[in-house]
């Protein structure tokens, strides 16, 4: 009897950044710390190749902010490796029509990174309605990256966009042992089209490696 051969699985990487020092692709004016080694896409490319990698999900790096163009370049360049996740200016009312540019340019996601001080009380603003309505009708998923502080607005928004996927980076941030605020996160298993990105388990064991 002659078993069917199992293809081996298919390896995803759902959460990288990219960079590299090229004046080409400056940092943005006042990024923090800006990176001292770049994280270049071909060192990814060979890190993916060693380890059985067959795509990652490139997610637009902070030092860059709302500079896409680095990005677009290594989409272009690697068609078959991987899928990128743009980040758009939620204060500027144009955020809409850039995600139509940037999912014209190869971009398969959004992300805005709304955190606890008040610089980020444009999540409660008359913007966020037509930047997700935006990502909603053209099927671009919704990245957050926030904080436990923040998960009730972002419950309310997600309420009013059934449609949209939306996907809760680094488990917003959630501490370990704070029930509170873990409790928050939790909440978001009512809805069916929320997904939360498992985060730092290294930092969380307490168990040495391996």
């Amino acid at each position: 009897m002659t078993l069917p051969s199992i293809e081996p699985p298919l390896l995803i990487d759902s959460h990288v950044h990219v960079w590299a020092s090229d004046p080409a692709y400056p940092f943005a004016a006042g990024a923090q710390v800006p990176p001292g080694v770049d994280a270049s896409a071909e060192r990814l490319i060979r890190m993916m190749d060693g380890h059985g990698i067959a795509r990652t999900v490139l997610i637009q790096v902070i030092h860059y902010r709302w500079d896409n163009r680095y990005l677009a370049n290594v989409l272009k360049r690697y068609p078959g490796r991987f899928h990128g996740v743009a980040r758009v200016d939620p204060a500027d009312p144009a955020a809409p029509d850039h995600v139509d540019a940037l999912t014209e340019q190869g971009f398969r996601g959004v992300r805005i990174s709304p955190f606890a001080s008040a610089e980020s009380d444009w999540l409660g603003g008359p913007l966020m309605a037509p930047l997700w309505a935006r990502c909603e009708a053209l099927k671009v998923p919704m990245n957050v990256l926030t904080v436990p502080g923040r998960l009730p607005q972002i419950a309310a928004l997600i309420d009013r966009h059934p449609d949209l996927a939306v996907v809760i980076d680094h488990m917003a941030d959630t501490p370990p042992g704070r029930t509170d605020q873990i409790r928050d996160l939790l909440a978001l298993a009512r809805f069916p089209n929320v997904f939360v990105k498992i985060s730092h388990l290294w930092s969380l064991s307490k168990q040495a490696f391996p």
